[in-house]
């Protein structure tokens, strides 16, 4: 018997079915009126094992790296005290233990046998399997690769000790299941609940690829570092003009700061109301959240931003200090103002002051404001110059910011958007 039943802490496997038929068909295999069954079972474990393979991009022995895939995934007391932390003491390393001896048994299982019974002949390709190169739709390469990497290691590991602290090693550098595998998440409200589910394709941006704004990436940076180290740090709010770079310097704090836990939900201003359920699911994790709002602004008939002025500071329940709110607005004050707010008074509306109130008390709840205002024509040709080194592009100087002068004309102005649409537009006609 192959002991699966047996598992403590493992238990209610994402993707399980794999496992449960093939250690059907290793507890079966022998018994002679079973051995059609066995054999159909056995083809669709196969099929199963090359698919999963073009989701996730894994390669090689694909059994182990699937194996592993469910040790990395799987959400349980002993996986989630490890994450970033990597503490595993006491009953819960020995509960761990009693587990993972049951998975190296998985792990060195003979084939050869199954293979002869069935007449498959092709389960060496499973075990030694070469993708197109395409990589996977579900993990991105780095972290597909580190899975097939950690299957190798646990299936030659020379004892339980070893395999554990594998295992363990894992939890604390790349943390376990969805939130420890993927940087960026989305949320749903399906027939479920509220669910957050990874964002599988980010753009790779790092805050040298943004020209220029150095104090502003400055100012965010700090407060970052001090969020992920654990030390106080605050709400931030990036305002000004389109396209200077205000989403981007948020997703390249994402890419610099996932190695140390940090990870980022995107929320619209119509899933307010779902933000108390998604705080419940990730402030006991070990992980640091920025839940990210972009281009948030608000006009005076929306009222989603009430549900956001509770959620940062308003209820009674304390924030969990492993969440910040990062957003970002072409908008100072973010709910819309009007002249007559200026007035003494207003149609219909006895107490102005307490209207102007209610309107600023939103973005001041962002303990840090940092202004993105868009480039004079000096430092629009500066971030022309500088992306089109960086790209190759190997026009004289006067040519290029002649064409980019035209091109801001008539495309948006003057920002950094603009020079890299630009830029990406002589890219293009580069054959």
């Amino acid at each position: 018997m192959t002991g699966i039943e047996e598992l403590i802490l493992y238990r209610d496997f994402e993707n399980g079915t794999i496992l449960r038929d093939m250690t059907w068909i290793m507890d079966h295999y022998c018994v002679q009126e079973l051995r059609e069954q066995v054999r159909i079972k056995f083809f669709g474990c196969m099929h199963a094992l090359v698919e999963l393979a073009g989701d996730y991009g894994f390669e090689k022995n694909l059994w182990h790296a699937y194996l592993t895939y469910l040790l990395v995934n799987n959400e349980n007391v002993f996986s989630t005290s490890c994450e970033i932390r990597g503490i595993a003491q006491g009953s819960l390393l020995r509960l761990a233990k009693h587990d993972f001896a049951i998975f190296r048994q998985l792990f060195a299982y003979d084939f050869a046998p199954l293979e002869q019974m069935t007449g498959a002949g092709v389960f060496e390709e499973i075990l030694d399997y070469r993708s197109a190169g395409t990589g996977g739709r579900v993990f991105n390469r780095r972290i597909s690769t580190r899975i097939c990497e950690l299957g190798e290691q646990l299936g030659n590991a020379a004892d339980l000790d070893a395999f554990t602290q594998y295992m363990i090693h894992f939890y604390q550098e790349f943390g376990v299941g969805k939130l420890g595998l993927h940087k960026a998440f989305r949320v749903a409200h399906g027939e479920n609940g509220v669910q957050i589910l990874p964002i599988t394709n980010i753009r790779h941006v790092n805050l040298d690829d943004l020209v220029g704004y150095e104090s502003a990436k400055k100012k965010l940076v700090d407060n970052t570092e001090a969020f992920v180290q654990g030390r106080k740090a605050n709400n931030c709010l990036l305002f000004g003009d389109a396209g200077t770079g205000k989403s981007s310097s948020i997703k390249a704090i994402l890419n610099q700061y996932y190695d140390q836990g940090l990870r980022m939900i995107e929320i619209y201003k119509h899933q307010f109301q779902d933000l108390n359920d998604v705080i419940a699911q990730i402030k006991n994790r070990n992980y640091r959240f920025i839940i990210y709002m972009d281009d948030l602004s608000f006009e005076e008939f929306e009222i989603e931003y009430k549900y956001l002025k509770a959620v940062i500071e308003g209820g009674l329940e304390k924030k969990p200090d492993n969440i910040l709110i990062y957003a970002t607005s072409n908008r100072r004050h973010l709910i819309r103002e009007k002249f007559s707010d200026n007035k003494e008074t207003r149609d219909g509306d006895i107490h102005t002051n307490d209207t102007v109130q209610e309107k600023l008390s939103l973005a001041s709840r962002f303990g840090v404001t940092i202004f993105f205002g868009a480039p004079d024509r000096k430092e629009f040709q500066a971030i022309v110059k500088t992306l089109a080194d960086r790209y190759g592009i190997s026009l004289p100087p006067e040519e290029l910011l002649g064409e980019a002068n035209k091109w801001e004309l008539s495309h948006g102005g003057l920002s950094g958007r603009t020079a890299q649409q630009f830029i990406d537009y002589l890219l293009g006609q580069i054959r």
